[in-house]
């Protein structure tokens, strides 16, 4: 079972990957979401939580379900902590 900083981590980085996957800056996605690319980036680096609302905003924006955000690869949890 994943620990919730492990899971936010996880969250923050789908987040990252499907925002880089359609063409997305953090400048660009955090404009359209009405928050601060810095506030962004915490979020893509599990440095702060995020809302079930801002995460439907996110998938709203991005054209995915929500359920896209939650499909972890603990593999890349193993690979990090080998670093």
């Amino acid at each position: 079972m994943l620990k919730e900083n492990e899971k936010l981590y996880l969250l923050g980085r789908n987040i990252a990957g499907i925002r880089r996957e359609k063409g997305y800056s953090q400048n660009a996605l955090a404009d359209l979401l009405y928050i601060s690319r810095e506030h962004l980036a915490e979020v893509e680096t599990a440095k702060r939580g995020i809302s079930f609302k801002l995460l439907f905003k996110i998938s709203e924006v991005l054209g995915v379900p929500e359920t896209a955000f939650f499909e972890f690869n603990e593999e890349i949890l193993e690979a990090e902590k080998k670093k």
